[in-house]
């Protein structure tokens, strides 16, 4: 079955073919491009593009368009059913005669199109009469979105000075409306304020410099752009921009002074370097535009200096040289500020820098004396006596000549004993005479001060050179030693000579050797000058004899070339050596000293090895001493006992035992335990081993020596034996001392004790034990 449905815009209620065609004609007129004037035919269908208008509402469905068949008899045979994109919500059919309405506010910036499929189907057999086929209602754009600066606030800047039609910046507004259709998204720019200095091109928002601006006048402008769609046309919506421009500065201004004069003052005792005052040119421009070199032009700049304040930009004058009231009183320098930084494109404008005159007044000042110069340079020769005449210094006072001044010497005490200056006139003496061998230049200070104002005081140096006088003799620089052979012959060079003199000759050092006039007429030898300040001494005979003659003495005489010359008679000492023709130094001092100590060869050699041999045995005894103090002591306490000397006598067996009581030897009153003493037949032997060695004082050793002390004093009952103990220690506070009755040769009965009667109260019952045994004996 062939049929058609048409797709069209029905404004009116026709029902015929050719009505519905030309409404569809009609309704394409009213499309973009795109859809203008296109239709399609697909198997019996015959569709175009449906519009609905965006932002349309009301309380009814909103007619869109009618779908028809060729087919439709209009007799309710057949059904129009609409499905996809919104079908049945958005967009609803009239099933009986395929009107399409609207039911929902429609956005276009949501979606711009909606896909539908239409299908006519008969009632009867609900078969489809036409096959089904897709169509698509396009929302139509309207204007309901006002442009939009995105990007703002605007902010540029741009050079001052800048020609007209320069760009500063853009800006660009957007439309959310359809820029395919109509003009709503069509977009026109225009300045609302700016004017007369920029301008702003209406379809690119390109902004423009309209006219050249001095930022010196403004530096900164607000600018507002509008950007309208529609083209501009009524019923336009529109925003504005603000754009902030900052002109920047260029260098385009000179400095400039704010005086063409300035005054200012110095005092004379303003020291060098001190800030005489300031100057200022200014600058319109900023940064670096603004900086400003100052200089001094004419013949003032050695006196006064100028140096730029970088933070300020201040010209600040300096003083360069001390200023004096009395030689000039007043000083016109010209200032100059030139541009740091040039900018060469506005040489044109004129030269970038200013001048300025400034006046500078010198102001007086109460000034210390001021000597005539500021180094002095005085002589005197050496030796000149006590208050000779060495110089003369002068000064004055600068501010009143008629004021006098006082002279001092201010540095060391040393030199005050040595020179002396009149207070009153600057005349420097001696007080002593000089010596230019002890220091030939003298440097002393002098003041000169105000009378009427001692807090003014002014020094200046006073070297003083010792000129040299012809005081010391020529001699000879060191002591020589000098042989002669035996066998020497006559005319032989034995000895070079030369000389010295403390003196300082301007034209140098001569000296003239000769033989004493005493010993011209008998000497064995000659001198003879080489006329370079040297001489030779020389043998007049042959043959020595050092059994005749050990040694000559040969007085030398030497003149100077001084003024007046002076001389001197110095003693060369000649000894005969034990030699052929050549002199062996080490072997002539050698036999000198064998002869002088009178002695031969085979009597040193003897006395030598006598010296050697004691030597060695010396060193043996101290090699011994020094092993027994560095051998350890590592024996046993049994071993100890060889440290005891005991002798063969037995003594008197218990009568020895009441001879003393031991108790008086201890330093302790309680009573040890008592201990078995040992066995003494078996200490006899190892006691004979070591005689009279006290080993270290160990605290082994220590109580080994308790021990026995103890086993003597304690054990009362065993047979006394007579010995000799030496301990290396006898314990802490002893009353008694060391006593012992066994060094005695005698018995009892020969020894007398009365003498313990005298030997203080340390010894009374030591005495009175002895007085009674021998009453009992007796």
């Amino acid at each position: 079955m062939n049929c058609c449905i048409l797709l069209s815009l029905l404004l009116t209620l026709a029902q015929l073919w050719p009505c519905s065609l030309s409404m569809q004609k009609h309704s394409a007129q009213n499309t973009d491009q795109s859809f203008s004037a296109f239709r399609r035919v697909k198997r019996g269908w015959v569709w175009e593009p449906l519009f609905a208008t965006e932002e349309q509402t009301s309380m009814v469905p909103l007619y869109v368009g009618q779908l028809k068949s060729d087919l439709d008899k209009q007799d309710g045979n057949l059904k129009y059913i609409l499905t996809g994109e919104g079908a049945g919500s958005i967009f609803i059919i009239d099933e009986n005669n395929g009107k399409i309405y609207v039911t929902q506010k429609l956005d276009r910036e949501n979606k711009s199109f909606y896909t539908l499929r239409a299908q006519a189907i008969n009632r009867s057999t609900h078969l489809p009469v036409e096959p089904e086929s897709e169509f698509i209602i396009k929302v139509r754009d309207i204007n309901d979105h006002e442009p939009q600066f995105l990007d703002g606030p605007y902010e540029a800047t741009v050079p001052e000075m800048s020609p007209e039609g320069t760009s500063v910046t853009q800006v660009t507004a957007t439309d959310g409306d359809d820029p395919s259709y109509g003009n709503s998204a069509r977009l026109l720019y225009s300045l609302i304020q700016g004017q007369p200095y920029f301008s702003v091109e209406p379809k690119t928002g390109v902004i423009r410099m309209a006219s050249q601006m001095d930022r010196e006048t403004q530096d900164q402008y607000l600018v507002i752009i509008q950007a309208k769609d529609m083209v501009g046309q009524a019923g336009a919506l529109s925003a504005t921009a603000t754009v902030t421009i900052n002109l920047s500065d260029i260098n385009d201004n000179p400095p400039k002074f704010q005086q063409q004069l300035y005054h200012m003052n110095v005092s004379e005792e303003a020291p060098v370097g001190t800030t005489v005052g300031k100057v200022f040119a200014e600058d319109s421009d900023v940064g670096d535009n603004a900086a400003v070199n100052y200089f001094i032009e004419g013949d003032n700049s050695d006196v006064f200096d100028i140096i730029t304040n970088n933070e300020t930009q201040e010209g600040i004058i300096l003083l360069k040289k001390r200023v004096d009231y009395e030689s000039k009183r007043r000083y016109s320098i010209q200032a100059k500020a030139v541009n740091r930084y040039i900018d060469y494109n506005f040489l044109k404008e004129g030269p970038f820098e200013d001048k300025t005159t400034v006046k500078i007044n010198v102001e007086n000042a109460d000034e210390p004396p001021v000597f005539t110069l500021e180094n002095y340079v005085m002589e005197i020769a050496e030796g000149a006596m006590s208050g000779s005449l060495v110089g003369v210094v002068t000064a004055r006072d600068a501010d009143d000549d008629d004021c006098p001044v006082r002279y001092s010497i201010v540095q060391g005490m040393h030199l005050k004993r040595l020179f002396s200056i009149n207070e009153h006139n600057g005349t420097i003496i001696t007080t002593k005479p000089l010596d230019r061998e002890i220091a030939s230049w003298h440097n002393i200070t002098v003041t000169a001060t105000e009378t009427k104002n001692p807090e003014k005081i002014s020094e200046a140096n006073v070297y003083i050179q010792v000129l040299d006088v012809n005081d010391h003799a020529p001699e000879f620089p060191k002591y020589y030693e000098t042989y002669v052979c035996e066998n020497a012959v006559s005319g032989q060079l034995i000895q070079s000579i030369s000389a010295v003199d403390h003196d300082d000759s301007a034209e140098g050092h001569h000296f003239y050797f000769s033989l004493a006039q005493e010993a011209t007429n008998d000497s064995y030898f000659t001198v003879k000058d080489n006329g370079d300040n040297t001489a030779g001494i020389f043998t007049a005979k042959s043959g020595f004899s050092r059994q005749e003659q050990f040694s000559f003495f040969l007085p030398v005489l030497i003149l100077d070339n001084g003024t007046p010359p002076l001389t001197s008679t110095n003693t060369l000492t000649i000894t005969v050596c034990d030699c052929d023709t050549e002199v062996n130094i080490f072997y002539c001092r050698y036999g000198a000293f064998i002869y002088a100590m009178g002695l031969s060869t085979e009597a040193l050699v003897a006395v030598l090895a006598c010296i050697l041999i004691l030597l060695v045995f010396f060193l043996a005894i101290v090699a011994i001493r020094q092993q027994r103090k560095k051998s350890p002591f590592s024996e046993k306490m049994e071993e100890f006992r060889e440290n005891i000397v005991r002798y063969d006598d037995e003594g008197g067996g218990e009568e020895d035992t009441e001879a003393f009581d031991m108790s008086a030897l201890r330093t302790r009153t309680v009573m040890r335990t008592h201990k078995p003493r040992k066995k003494v037949t078996t200490e006899i032997h190892s006691l004979y081993r070591q005689s009279l060695q006290v080993g270290p004082d160990s605290a082994i050793f220590r109580q080994f020596i308790s021990e026995k002390l103890e086993e003597a004093n304690t054990d009362l009952t065993a047979l006394p034996y007579d010995s000799l103990q030496t301990y290396a220690f006898e314990g802490t506070s002893s009353l008694a001392g060391s006593l012992s009755s066994l060094g005695s040769n005698m018995s009892d009965a020969d020894q007398s004790y009365d003498y313990l009667t005298d030997w203080g109260p340390h010894f009374k019952e030591l005495a009175g034990m002895y007085t009674s045994h021998r009453s009992v004996g007796d």
